[in-house]
């Protein structure tokens, strides 16, 4: 048990998948996990543990932004061993050919600041995904995934569209909330990560995803991102 985490040792499968929003967590044990068992709910979030295809997975949410996914990363790792961490999560894409429903697989993630700027200081560090779990995810979505880099903000409601369009510019596919800090934590603890994520909307065309149609779309993530932990 941990400042953030009820579960007891033991409980908590070395390969997570986590997902920002608790519910999504459930959700996802509910339809992927077989005798999947509530391990965490401290300040209600929520973590599951069960079996898919005989492997142990945990999926468990992290919140929204760098800053909450970073306490459950770090409790995940350094308190209960977790070894392979992979994102499932929504994004707003950048560009053009990008499309909602779209699933994308991190290469990299840039970011202004977070959680572990402190400690670079004057360095610009790279975090990226881990190779192999990104090519075994790219294999697992048949080659209609997206692949390349992202951007981690921590604000949702950004008005700066000339950053936007530089990102663009720039061949950034998305931006979301967490994937910066993740792979950073996983290089810091020498563990293996992973962000595959769904466009949900579209920054330069205001489209969305609606509501009825998003569960299918976050159903094909998560099958990607359970081939690439296991296969």
């Amino acid at each position: 048990m941990t400042f953030h985490i009820g579960a007891a040792v033991g409980q908590i499968a070395e390969t997570v998948l986590l997902p920002g929003d608790p519910y999504r967590a459930r959700w996802a044990a509910q339809r992927f996990l077989e005798g999947a068992e509530l391990v965490n709910d401290v300040r209600g979030m929520l973590g599951y543990t069960g079996r898919w295809r005989g492997h142990h997975v945990t999926i468990h949410g992290t919140g929204m932004g760098q800053p909450s996914l970073s306490i459950y990363v770090n409790e995940l790792i350094r308190d209960y061993g977790a070894k392979t961490l992979i994102r499932i999560g929504s994004c707003g894409a950048l560009q053009e050919n990008l499309k909602v429903r779209d699933i994308i697989l991190a290469q990299a993630a840039s970011t202004i600041c977070g959680p572990s700027s402190t400690i670079f200081r004057e360095v610009n560090f790279a975090p990226v995904a881990d190779f192999i779990l990104l090519a075994k995810a790219f294999a697992a979505a048949e080659g209609k995934a997206h692949v390349g880099g992202i951007l981690t903000s921590d604000t949702f409601y950004d008005e700066r569209e000339d950053l936007s369009e530089q990102l663009k510019r720039h061949g950034c596919l998305a931006i979301e909330m967490e994937t910066a800090e993740l792979y950073t934590l996983a290089a810091r603890y020498q563990r293996r990560a992973l962000s595959v994520l769904t466009v949900s909307d579209h920054i330069l065309t205001g489209e969305a995803l609606p509501a009825d149609q998003r569960e299918q779309s976050f159903a094909d993530m998560v099958e990607i991102a359970l081939h690439a932990a296991f296969d």
